[in-house]
């Protein structure tokens, strides 16, 4: 891949990273401010908890998902950046583009998910 594109992909990696990191804030910021809220009745407390675990699912998918960036982020580093890591191919620009962070063309991943 050419550096011109591994400066692209490290860019997208880089917007998504602060995206996701300002959604975890302003969740945490969220559910602080629930805290403070006085509730006065069981619906009240049924809508906050159901809330918080909403909150709390999306964070946890979008801490597994800068985990995945920061991985993708060292593949650029080491040079092992869009190659699947199960047949070795490239994957593709499109691919790439869409999901910086893959780490299966799109046949392996199928394969991946069907084996989940």
């Amino acid at each position: 891949m050419k550096e011109s594109d591994l400066r692209f992909f490290e860019s997208l990696l880089d917007a998504r990273k602060e995206q996701i990191q300002n959604n975890i804030n302003s969740a945490l910021r969220d559910m602080q401010d629930l805290q403070k809220t006085d509730l006065s009745d069981e619906a009240d407390h049924a809508s906050v908890s159901s809330d918080r675990l909403t909150k709390h699912a999306i964070n946890k998918q979008q801490a597994l998902e800068l985990r995945e960036i920061e991985y993708a982020k060292n593949k650029i580093r080491d040079g092992r950046y869009g190659i699947c890591e199960m047949c070795e191919e490239n994957i593709s620009f499109q691919r790439l583009k869409v999901k910086p962070h893959a780490k299966y063309c799109i046949v392996c991943r199928e394969i991946v998910e069907k084996q989940n």
